[in-house]
């Protein structure tokens, strides 16, 4: 079993220096992506939802 774990790190080790990480720039960059969209997405459904809400009252 210690074998297996110790085959299984060695192999996480290995694969993790493939992985190419973004920069600190980038990953900025792309956090500020992620969060505008967000609020984009956020205000579109609240005023889709504040529309149909009045639409719904006025119907019923």
């Amino acid at each position: 079993m210690f074998k297996k774990i110790k085959q299984f790190i060695d192999e996480v080790q290995f694969e993790m220096k493939k992985v190419s990480w973004p920069t600190w720039d980038e990953l900025r960059g792309s956090t500020y992506v992620v969060l505008s969209l967000s609020l984009v997405l956020a205000i579109y459904l609240f005023v889709i939802d504040f529309i149909l809400n009045r639409l719904v009252g006025i119907i019923l």
